[in-house]
C-alpha cells in the first residue's frame, strides 16, 4: 500500500528522475521560464522552490547543498546572484504554473512554469520600482535642469561666503 506517499515518480527510475529534474531546474534558472507537461512542472516546482529558498542566504554550505542537487556550477552561480537578489523579500511561492493546452502529438497537458519575479507582464514593473526606492534610502530625488543646478550651486556658494564674513 502507498499510504501518504505523495511523491510523483513520473514513470522513471530514481536516477533518471533526479537527472531530469536537475536539468529542468537549471533550464528554469537560466531562461526564467520553460514549457513542459503539467506533471513535470508540478514535480519541478517541489524540486526547485527549496533550492531558491536556500539561495537567499549566500553561504558556502548552502552553495554546496544546492550544487549537490543541480550539478551545474553555472546554474548555481545564476541562482545565487540574480534569482536570489530578486526573491530576497518574498516568503515563498517563487514559481508559477500556467496551463497552455494540449500537445499535438499525444494530447498531453502542457504547462509553462516560470519564476514569478521575472515576469514583467504580471508584475507591471512594480517590484523593480519599489526595490530601487529602498536602495536610495526613501524618496527619490527630483532631477533638476542643468541651469537650475548651476543656480543652486551659485546660491550655496554665496550663502557660505556670507556666513564666513559674518563670523569674522
Amino acid at each position: 500500500m502507498r499510504h501518504g506517499k505523495k511523491f510523483n515518480h513520473l514513470s522513471r527510475q530514481t536516477g533518471h528522475r533526479k537527472s531530469m529534474l536537475a536539468n529542468m531546474a537549471c533550464s528554469l534558472i537560466e531562461h526564467k521560464r520553460i514549457n513542459t507537461t503539467v506533471a513535470k512542472a508540478k514535480a519541478l516546482k517541489q524540486f526547485v522552490e527549496p533550492l531558491i529558498t536556500k539561495s537567499k542566504e549566500d553561504t558556502t554550505h548552502n552553495r554546496r547543498i544546492v550544487f549537490a542537487y543541480l550539478r551545474n556550477k553555472y546554474g548555481v552561480t545564476e541562482l545565487f546572484r540574480e534569482v536570489a537578489a530578486k526573491v530576497g523579500d518574498r516568503p515563498g511561492g517563487y514559481t508559477r504554473i500556467i496551463k497552455v493546452g494540449n500537445r499535438l502529438g499525444d494530447n498531453a497537458d502542457m504547462a509553462m512554469i516560470e519564476l514569478v519575479d521575472f515576469n514583467e507582464i504580471y508584475n507591471g514593473g512594480k517590484k523593480e520600482e519599489k526595490k530601487a526606492k529602498s536602495r536610495r534610502g526613501g524618496k527619490a530625488k527630483k532631477t533638476e535642469t542643468p541651469a537650475a543646478e548651476t543656480k543652486a550651486n551659485e546660491d550655496a556658494e554665496t550663502s557660505s561666503e556670507e556666513t564666513t564674513e559674518s563670523a569674522e
